[in-house]
């Protein structure tokens, strides 16, 4: 994998003035890294080049204005990877109206995160970098193994498997906290049917989005989706659960050898636990759909 900002030379600094040279910068607005020193070798033989990384500096980022923002960018993103321990490359695959930047790396779950939060960090910290000194702020988008478009697909593909839930139940369905871009994604898929409408509650950062059938009634506070209600009689449940917890009662006492004398107790009852709805994470950016 080729690396960016890398030069190699005779020597060390033989390869520190073509680097500067090169990105029309001076010494003091970089940082550098010497990954091999080089060796001079015997007559010839053995002989290796020296290699050394650039880090470009924010002042030199502002001096410059929007002059290769794209490759100061990736210069930024590759060095603030190297620092956490992760050997990537990252390159522009777009310089339109936004700047799209793609990272290259074996390491793409830490690079991603769990639910993106790691490249919405870097991505955040990348547009910094690239609007320093503009006038205008011009949007950057970083992506990693093509998870953002695999990410918007699940989240358009939950809101259909929401809508219907919505309509099925007559209940409004409240989602999991997201970004605001997902929230977006979520609305742009509703947004023409004729049988829900979504609005946006509570308070960043975890405001989420409220599907909302037609047929809802006035009072209905919702309910979280993924939640399992059961639809019989509550008050029956609630003796039920007085069973249960009086079972187990019955359960300690026998073990302590007071009480009654059944022999080992009644059985503790099966506790299940449901989970809201979980949107995915890195370790599988191609399949972040909740089964």
């Amino acid at each position: 994998m080729e690396e960016k900002n890398v030069f190699t030379a005779k020597s060390v600094d033989e390869a520190l003035d073509e680097a500067l040279k090169e990105l029309n910068l001076t010494l003091d607005e970089v940082d550098y890294e010497i990954l091999d020193e080089g060796k001079k070798g015997f007559l010839g033989l053995g002989a290796s080049l020296a290699k050394i990384r650039i880090i470009p500096k924010a002042d030199a980022v502002k001096r410059t204005g929007g002059a290769d923002e794209g490759g100061r960018t990736c210069a930024f993103i590759d060095a603030l990877l190297n620092i956490i321990g992760i050997k990537a490359e990252s390159k522009v695959v777009s310089d339109g109206e936004s700047l799209n930047v793609e990272i290259k790396t074996e390491s793409s779950a830490r690079v991603i995160g769990k639910r993106g939060d790691v490249l919405d960090a870097i991505q955040c910290l990348a547009g910094a970098v690239a609007n320093t000194g503009r006038e205008e702020y011009r949007k950057v988008v970083v992506d990693c193994e093509n998870y953002r478009a695999q990410r918007e697909q699940t989240l358009k593909d939950l809101a259909l498997k929401v809508a219907h839930k919505a309509v099925e139940t007559g209940r409004k369905v409240l989602l999991e906290p997201m970004t605001p871009y997902e929230r977006r994604v979520i609305h742009a898929a509703l947004m023409d049917s004729e049988e829900v409408k979504t609005a946006s509650d509570g308070r960043e950062p975890a405001r989420y989005v409220v599907v909302i059938p037609n047929n809802a009634k006035p009072y209905d506070k919702g309910i979280r989706y993924g939640e399992r209600r059961d639809r019989g009689n509550g008050r029956d449940r609630r003796r039920g659960d007085r069973r249960d917890r009086g079972e187990r009662s019955g359960e300690r006492r026998d073990r302590g050898g007071r009480g009654g004398r059944s022999g080992g107790g009644a059985k503790r009852g099966k506790k299940e636990i449901y989970f809201g709805t979980f949107l995915g994470n890195s370790n599988d950016t191609k399949n972040n759909e909740e089964k």
